[in-house]
């Protein structure tokens, strides 16, 4: 496109196509294996990329000092995800690979292993149908910088890094009571974790450099090497305690690494938040456009700002307000066509709020071209909106407005001439409610991927849950 010629007119097909194929990381990635690989037929090359259809597989690195239980999380893991366990042990003890027999070799002379060797032992492993088509977990490596370097630069790069950290006192204590089970490498313990067989328990073996003086030797060298490590990472590393229960460990783990990392993809927010009255959309709303610069579409403020400005509109608005009954569909969308058709909105994005409240009116809203892609369902349970309405209160002197629960006016003159807006009595509040729940069925029918928010918490808090929402990408859908 020429850039002298904008703004351009494109078709919201095209960014909503874009976004819900992933397109641009899609892009993003093939680049990225066309520079690492630099092939002689880079359009054969991405061909077969696309092909393998591998993008979103696991491919991660799971580090940690010894008796941090890296390698019982790894295994959850891999059941969980259905990926291939990789090690140090399954790399070199290979039969059919000639580049393992010499590891071995090196390994039973007590040698160390060297980084070149075992780079060529890990490639050949990933390039494995099992680990293109299903991903991989890689327990305990990288260990120096050294080897970080030399996986970055030959193309192996983790999706996500979790780094298992505990007290050196505890991981003393844990790896005394470390045993092994033979038959299929489970890892238990004498003291947390011993197994209720007594065929697998008379099968454990103590595995070997488990004692005191030889863990704290090799915390040592652990400490030295992880803090050059970790560098290699900085976007896609997670911490997390391993001094807590081993369930505990594998949610976190797990969240984590079926999480997406921010996108850098173009993305014009068209936001849409959804909620019963006093679910604090218009505070949300604002703190969204106070940061982002987008533009604060408030429906209700729309409709008030016609008929303050007595326009042809307004004036039929009037009516309806007088009676205390709902806007007619057609008149409201002609109002919000026109707002969200304006260059503001155009190129900053929008945060809708106040319409559509079913599935009825978000038909209408997308038959005139305007659909959002992030939606946000605020849900509050019904005690705690009662309190937040009902005990509102406004000055008539100064127009402060105080809340009698978490904003008590300063002194009691002040509190005897506050007054309540009538919308804010129980029994309007109660009416507003039931009727958003009548139809939320409607609008939650409607949109796909929308995105739920605990709106019964601090607003700041619930303001970071949008925000992660609103910055990551759609979640890929599995194909049913």
């Amino acid at each position: 496109m020429d850039a002298t010629t904008a703004p351009h007119n494109i078709p919201a097909e095209m960014p909503k196509y874009g976004e819900k194929h992933h397109i641009f990381e899609m892009m993003q990635i093939m680049l990225q294996e066309l520079l690492i690989h630099q092939p002689e037929e880079p359009i054969q090359f991405m061909m077969d990329h696309l092909q393998r259809d591998n993008d979103t597989v696991p491919r991660i690195f799971l580090l940690g000092p010894p008796a941090s239980g890296k390698t019982t999380i790894a295994m959850w893991l891999c059941k969980h995800l259905n990926a291939s366990l990789i090690t140090l042990q399954n790399l070199i003890w290979n039969e059919f690979s000639v580049l393992a027999l010499k590891a071995v070799e090196i390994f039973e002379a007590n040698q160390v292993i060297p980084d070149w060797l075992l780079l060529k032992l890990l490639q050949e492993r990933l390039t494995k149908d099992e680990c293109v088509s299903k991903g991989w977990i890689l327990d305990g490596l990288p260990e120096t910088r050294e080897q970080a370097l030399r996986f970055q630069t030959s193309g192996i790069c983790p999706r996500h890094v979790i780094v298992l950290n505990a007290p050196d006192t505890v991981l003393i204590e844990r790896n005394l009571g470390k045993r092994i089970d033979p038959f299929n490498g489970e890892v238990y313990h004498t003291t947390f974790d011993w197994p209720k067989e007594p065929d697998v328990q008379n099968r454990l073996l103590a595995p070997l450099g488990i004692s005191e003086e030889e863990t704290a030797k090799r915390l040592i060298e652990y400490h030295r090497n992880i803090n050059r490590i970790l560098p290699s990472y900085p976007k896609i590393l997670k911490v997390i305690s391993s001094d807590q229960p081993c369930v505990d460990v594998f949610y976190q783990a797990l969240t984590y690494v079926q999480s997406q990392h921010r996108s850098n993809a173009p993305f014009t927010p068209k936001i849409l938040l959804c909620g019963p009255t006093g679910s604090g959309k218009s505070l949300q709303a604002a703190l969204l456009a106070q940061k982002y610069g987008i533009i604060n579409v408030s429906c209700g403020h729309l409709l008030k700002e016609e008929v303050a400005k007595n326009t042809t509109v307004g004036e039929s608005i009037r009516p309806f307000f007088e009676k205390d009954m709902d806007v007619p569909d057609q008149i409201v969308i002609r109002i919000l066509v026109k707002r969200l058709s304006e260059q503001d909105c155009i190129c900053y994005g929008w945060v809708l709020h106040g319409f559509p409240r079913d599935g009825d009116q978000a038909t209408l809203l997308e038959n005139v071209g305007f659909t959002p892609n992030r939606v946000f369902f605020l849900n509050v349970p019904y005690d705690s909106i009662i309190e937040r309405l009902t005990l509102r209160r406004t000055d008539p002197v100064t127009g402060e407005r105080y809340h009698l629960m978490y904003k008590p006016p300063p002194t009691m003159n002040i509190q005897e001439r506050l007054m309540q807006h009538p919308e804010d009595s129980e029994e309007k509040v109660k009416l507003k409610m039931d009727l958003f729940y009548r139809n939320s069925s409607g609008l939650e029918e409607y949109y796909d991927n929308i995105i739920y928010v605990n709106g019964d918490q601090d607003p700041y808090t619930v303001f970071e849950f949008i925000e992660s929402g609103i910055i990551m990408p759609l979640p890929v859908k599995n194909p049913s």
